[in-house]
């Protein structure tokens, strides 16, 4: 059984050893969470390849060699190349440099997945079957897609700024306990499902007056 875990990788080096389209995949959610992408592959796809152009990641345009992670040191490693010794080779040298990696041809010797998941704004759905079926995680996942549609992501940051409020004025944890069981009933994620957050918002105000603080 894996372990759950988010990873902070602003400003980290990683490691794309392929340059299909799965590493493309890897790479557009690689960027958004700020990893240096290193990408070794003698050829790639035109996104890959217009993301180098832009020098948004590196691109080294030949197959893997040996020393070609050493040197690099990245905190993770994804072997997607269709090149299975290449895969191999990487996989063990990523490991001598203490690198994770993510193996896309054997799943079952990989060091960590990336599970199904989609964002609402800083909002965060993340689905595993820990690698029994993929299809049923990106099932799941899109049943959640439906139930939470974007506005969940305006929520949370609604959310945020009357925390920040009222943070002062509920003065303890038992206060502020009540107010989110309070902020977050079935009724009020309705009305936010609904899109109507002007409601869901006075929902909120009105049971910060009722445990006496005024919103």
């Amino acid at each position: 059984m894996r372990y759950p875990i988010h990873l902070e990788l602003d400003g980290k080096p990683v490691v794309l050893v392929g340059g299909g389209t799965v590493a493309e995949r890897k790479a557009k959610g690689l960027l958004a969470a700020g990893a240096r992408i290193t990408v070794i592959a003698p050829k790639a796809t035109k996104t890959l390849a217009a993301l180098a152009q832009e020098q948004r990641i590196a691109w080294i345009e030949a197959p893997f060699a040996p020393g070609m992670i050493e040197t690099r040191r990245p905190v993770l490693v994804f072997c997607t190349a269709r090149d299975a010794a290449a895969n191999a080779a990487a996989e063990e040298e990523a490991h001598r440099v203490g690198a994770l990696v993510n193996e896309a041809v054997h799943p079952e010797q990989t060091d960590f997945a990336v599970p199904a998941h989609f964002r609402r704004g800083r909002l965060l759905f993340t689905v595993s079957t820990d690698g029994v079926s993929p299809a049923l995680s990106r099932a799941l996942r899109e049943r959640l897609e439906e139930a939470f549609p974007p506005v969940f992501g305006d929520w949370l940051d609604l959310l945020g700024t009357i925390r920040r409020e009222m943070k002062e004025r509920l003065d303890s944890g038992e206060a502020r306990q009540a107010f989110w069981r309070a902020a977050l009933r079935p009724c009020v994620l309705d009305l936010v499902k609904d899109g109507d957050l002007r409601r869901a918002e006075v929902e909120v105000r009105n049971a910060v007056s009722s445990l006496g603080a005024e919103p």
